[in-house]
């Protein structure tokens, strides 16, 4: 049985609106649904990604999902194709990008990026503006791009509507904070919830990673080398993950024990107690610090929650006065045990000593196979780092822990999507790779892929290390190769061979005229490795040849390239 409500003749309200009330009255008396759609012009939302490797490039496509459940009309740009001249129409501004190399912006944002670190920026009075800034804590600019951002709209008259957040590596929590916020910033969320719940996670992905049988492991260093680059094959059989050519793999990994062991009796309270995990539930002491927080970097937020436990005026007078520069020397080459040993601190009980760590992040390593060559399977290059330091022996926590203390199963992988490293479409464009050291990872996955493809393009390899006699990874392979047509240019610059140190980016040189012939007849660049040397000796040495062999201006080869990178035929997968 229903009931019918009569809003009375004189309530405040035309005919109209006593009409819509009392439907209204009458349906929710009734126990029908009375969800109310958003009234009002939809909201304008401009996101903006800047991504090197695709995490805010993800991020931007998750929130835009969010945004059209609700009364919203988002547009999503690549910062690479955005008009500028629109910025200081835009109503409500989210900007997400990331950071790599010393604090520069992903090269998709490098162009939008200089403009707002300029002059000519005219003022942003009206527009509301958010940024989520994506980084790795473990290196000293972490998230400078997005700080830069963030700073530069705010001089020029924009209104911040929400904080910036600034993520680690794990950045679900912070990405939810965010959101949450801009969405509460800018009203038209009555919807935006279903969207939300309407997110389906995979089985297993970074949130589950999958437990992954190791099937073989081999140190493609010859006898006598004083480098260890080992190639691990996992399998990926019943995970249902999927990666192409150009991904990367996240890697969970443990704390050795012994590491552990040396911290828990030094500890002021009483280790046998449970402690939180940062995802939630609870362990043992001994096991969180195993297997969920990150015992080996320091940073300064770290030292600063450690200075304030500790009596140490030296620590003390470096967090509130050392440079960034003073900091990140201390840093280097110490761990937690160097602070227990050296400014001991006084924490009540586990729980608050737990509470200053970081969660042990997941590390990224560029495949280094072809998912069509090796089916069910995904393979990694990965150096294994030792060192000393202030009397003690160091080792990169995830390479020792593949190399030495996984045993036969590693215990989560997840594949990471980078879309802006593919190898291409056209079968017939040819291809240039510059892979020194592990960063040929990502190349034997193209060749492998262009093999099985049958790519037509040409392959073009430049390849460097310490010693061709010891350190030619992946010799026999690129031998083959050669051989059968699948590479059909091999550079090589064994650094240490000869009295004067030869560099892949001296190869270029070398063949400027010819590697200049490649790209104009339409050929794809790409290199991997290290991002504030050997990436940035390549880029140079790329406009020195656009001058000499292409007869172009330093302002028309700054111009070449960028056009490069908005076609998707200069790639860089660097770190």
């Amino acid at each position: 049985m229903s009931s019918s409500i009569v809003i009375p003749e004189n309530a405040p309200f035309d005919a109209e609106q006593r009409a819509w009330l009392s439907e209204f009255l009458s349906k929710a008396l009734a126990g029908q649904d009375v969800s109310v759609e958003p009234t009002g012009p939809a909201i304008p939302v401009t996101i903006l990604w800047g991504s090197q490797t695709g995490n805010a490039e993800g991020v931007a496509k998750k929130l835009m999902k969010v945004l059209k459940g609700g009364n919203y009309e988002p547009e999503v740009f690549d910062m690479a194709v955005y008009d500028q001249s629109r910025l200081a129409n835009e109503k409500n501004l989210l900007i997400i990008t990331s950071t790599y190399g010393d604090g520069e912006p992903p090269d998709n944002a490098a162009d939008l990026h200089e403009y707002v670190m300029g002059d000519g920026v005219p003022s942003l009075a009206g527009v509301n503006f958010s940024i989520l800034a994506l980084g790795d804590s473990e290196y000293p600019d972490y998230c400078q791009c997005g700080i830069e951002f963030d700073q530069r709209l705010e001089h020029f008259g924009a209104k911040r509507m929400f904080r910036r957040i600034d993520c680690d590596v794990d950045y679900d929590e912070e990405f939810a904070e965010w959101k949450q916020g801009v969405l509460a910033a800018m009203g038209g969320m009555e919807k935006a919830g279903e969207a939300q719940e309407a997110e389906v996670e995979e089985p297993y992905g970074k949130k589950n990673p999958f437990p992954s049988a190791l099937l073989k492991s081999v140190n493609l260093n010859g006898e006598g080398s004083d480098r260890e680059t080992y190639h691990f094959e996992l399998s990926l059989e019943g995970s249902g993950l999927e990666y192409e050519t150009g991904d990367a793999l996240g890697v969970l990994s443990h704390n050795p024990a012994a590491a552990v062991d040396e911290i828990l009796p030094l500890l002021p309270f009483n280790i046998k107690d449970e402690v939180p995990l940062p995802g939630g539930g609870e362990a043992s002491l001994r096991e969180a610090l195993m297997k969920f927080y990150d015992i080996r970097s320091l940073n300064k937020k770290l030292l600063t929650l450690w200075s304030e436990r500790s009596g140490s005026p030296f620590l003390r007078a470096l967090v509130e006065g050392g440079s960034r520069e003073e900091i990140e020397e201390f840093c280097w080459g110490r761990e937690l045990i160097d602070l227990i040993h050296d400014h001991p601190a006084d924490f009540s009980d586990g729980e608050e000593f737990v509470g200053v760590l970081k969660k042990l992040q997941p590390r990224l390593y560029s495949i280094a196979s072809s998912p069509r060559a090796h089916p069910g399977e995904v393979h990694l290059t990965v150096a294994i780092v030792r060192y000393q330091s202030h009397g003690r022996e160091r080792g990169g926590v995830c390479s020792t822990y593949l190399s030495d203390r996984a045993g036969d199963l590693v215990s989560g992988v997840f594949v990471h999507s980078n879309k802006a490293f593919r190898v291409p479409a056209d079968l017939s464009k040819d291809v240039i790779m510059v892979g020194p050291g592990t960063g040929i990872a990502p190349f034997r996955a193209f060749l492998e892929e262009r093999e099985v493809s049958k790519a037509s393009g040409r392959n073009w390899l430049f390849f460097g290390n310490p010693h061709r006699a010891t350190d030619f990874v992946y010799e026999d392979e690129i031998s083959a190769w050669q051989e059968n047509g699948v590479l059909t240019k091999l550079d090589l610059a064994f650094s240490r061979d000869q009295d004067e140190k030869i560099y892949v980016q001296d190869k270029m040189l070398e063949s400027g005229a010819e590697l200049w012939k490649w790209l104009q007849g339409g050929g794809h660049f790409y290199v991997c490795g290290d991002a504030s040397r050997m990436a940035k000796d390549v880029d140079r040495v790329l406009h020195e040849i656009a001058q000499s062999h292409g007869g172009l201006s330093e302002e028309e080869a700054v111009a070449y390239f960028k056009e490069l990178k908005k076609e998707k035929r200069y790639a860089r997968d660097v770190y």
